[in-house]
């Protein structure tokens, strides 16, 4: 059995439990790409999986790594119109922090020209969650407002472009001047310091009073009053993550009163099937805006594949704006 570099993780713990180590090479089942992973991301599943608190999907990859781009080295049985070398970037359940990882053929995307492998990698996790959660499920329209909470996050950074290239009024909550200076650089309308400034005050402010249409939340149960206050009548909040907590008491007259609605949402526990509908819609409304430049991925920074300790440092210690990305040599 081929054997390959990649991160693997002595036991479970912070960052120190990484290392660059050796895995068998993935062999492709029927539908999926073998790809030579150039480059791949840092999402905040990452360090839940690794600190023991978030698994992988059944059948998927143990190896870390929730997005690559890279080469297309071999692929199943069922895979048509690939060649090898071909130039690939998307989603996958696991994996992604090796030299060779599965991808769907169904969820494989096109590298643009002019796209180098940090630039597409640093795009699937955070844009096909944006879309899902701010426009499918918030159904934010042109003329709306939205409140970004935390807008110098990889989600945050895409939520905010994709919503003012649509037309919407866009808020957002950081925690330094410089993450606010870099945020209102993408469109957005107003940054609120969450340490400083009382956010649904400012929401309500902005607002002359009538609070936002959609919020995009990744603080969970330490949010969820506060968000419902700032929501206004037939408001949508959309629950992303809790880095908040999970558990916490709801006011339902609040609920009922403004008619306002609260969504979840997962990416990585969906089915292939829905995970493959997640890429078309992607595809669908937002590859063109980022093919011109009108949208594009922020990087904040790329560390070698061997220094995946460090990259999850600095992601822990939300230094970073934008996104944390791997390369792979």
């Amino acid at each position: 059995m081929s054997t390959m570099k990649s991160i693997v993780m002595k036991g479970f713990g912070g960052p120190e439990v990484l290392a660059l180590g050796e895995a068998p090479t993935p062999t492709p089942k029927p539908e999926d790409l073998l790809v030579r992973v150039r480059a791949t991301a840092l999402n905040r599943a990452d360090t839940l999986q690794r600190a023991g608190k978030y698994p992988p999907p059944p059948g998927d990859s143990e190896i870390l790594g929730l997005e690559l781009a890279g080469e297309v080295e071999a692929w199943g049985s069922a895979v048509k119109g690939f060649s090898k070398g071909d130039r690939v970037f998307g989603l996958v359940g696991g994996g992604g922090y090796a030299e060779y990882a599965l991808l769907d053929h169904q969820m494989a995307m096109r590298i643009p020209k002019g796209w180098d492998f940090v630039q597409a990698a640093a795009v699937p996790e955070v844009f096909f969650t944006a879309n899902e959660t701010v426009f499918v499920q918030g159904g934010l329209q042109k003329g709306e407002t939205v409140l970004v909470h935390a807008g110098g996050s990889g989600v945050g950074t895409a939520a905010i472009q994709m919503a003012h290239h649509i037309g919407a009024t866009v808020y957002f909550t950081a925690g330094a001047p410089d993450k606010i200076e870099r945020a209102m650089a993408l469109g957005a309308d107003a940054g609120i310091n969450y340490k400083t400034q009382d956010f649904v005050a400012e929401a309500k402010r902005l607002t002359g009073g009538k609070g936002v249409d959609v919020i995009e939340d990744f603080l969970g149960a330490a949010y969820l009053a506060r968000n419902m206050d700032a929501l206004k009548t037939t408001g949508r909040l959309v629950i992303v993550a809790t880095m908040g907590g999970t558990k916490t008491e709801i006011d339902l007259n609040l609920l009922m009163r403004k008619r306002m609605a609260i969504y979840g949402s997962v990416l990585r526990a969906r089915s292939l099937a829905e995970k493959r509908q997640v890429t078309q819609r992607f595809l669908e409304r937002w590859m063109k805006p980022l093919e011109s430049g009108a949208l594009k991925a922020i990087v904040d920074s790329t560390y070698p594949l061997a220094q995946a300790r460090q990259a999850h440092e600095r992601m822990e210690s939300n230094l970073n704006f934008g996104k944390i990305l791997l390369t792979v040599e």
